[in-house]
């Protein structure tokens, strides 16, 4: 227990779990890119394509653009209401608050910086050149490794850890660490496979909850 709070690390996904909707269907909408996001989701969930290609699919509607101007996007896209201040309460508990995300570094850090995330774990699939986004290479979908990371630079353990996500890359997740929390989760197998499953549009909701929640056993 730390400062009587049972996590030493959370773990949070980005799109579908802090924002509303999903942030790249902002972005493809800004960027005259909507068909291409419908797209590449349909082919995902018609298993036509797996989710490396999914990822670099999505991650190539911003290429060709600046990260000012994905950052506007971010910026519009709604969020959950109180994840500065749920965050500010998990420091308070003496717990570290890290994003663990499929998104690029880019869209991760935008993130990280205005809400006061501690760290962040996305891809590193897309160089940005004089400020400039080029095209994805070599992409791959990996929150496990991700996780390795974060456990790795933060000496945390992985019994400790607490995942919150929504998709089924966050049910990978869940297995590996000592919770794990579905939050909004539009998948019935997600919500079944978390520790808890909670549908709220207030981070803070959710930091309650896991002051309530003991790591597995």
């Amino acid at each position: 227990m730390f400062n009587g709070f049972p996590w030493r690390l959370v773990t949070v996904d980005i799109d579908g779990t802090l924002t509303r909707v999903h942030g790249w269907m902002e972005i493809a909408r800004a960027f005259g890119q909507q068909e291409a996001f419908a797209d590449t989701n349909r082919r995902f969930h018609a298993r036509e394509i797996g989710e490396d290609a999914h990822l670099a699919n999505l991650l190539n509607i911003a290429t060709g653009h600046t990260v000012s101007e994905v950052e506007s996007v971010l910026a519009r896209t709604p969020t959950l209401d109180g994840i500065s201040d749920g965050i500010a309460r998990l420091h308070e508990h003496g717990a570290l608050v890290s994003l663990l995300t499929h998104n690029p570094d880019y869209v991760a850090d935008w993130y990280r910086r205005t809400f006061g995330f501690d760290d962040a774990e996305g891809v590193t699939s897309q160089t940005v050149h004089n400020g400039r986004i080029g095209p994805p290479i070599n992409v791959r979908a990996d929150k496990p490794s991700g996780l390795r990371s974060l456990l790795s630079r933060h000496r945390a353990a992985a019994s400790t850890t607490v995942h919150i996500g929504d998709g089924l890359s966050d049910l990978e997740v869940f297995r590996l660490v000592g919770g794990g929390v579905a939050l909004n989760s539009p998948y019935p197998e997600v919500s079944r496979s978390a520790d808890l499953a909670l549908s709220t549009d207030d981070f803070r909701v959710v930091v309650d909850q896991l002051a309530r929640m003991a790591p597995r056993k």
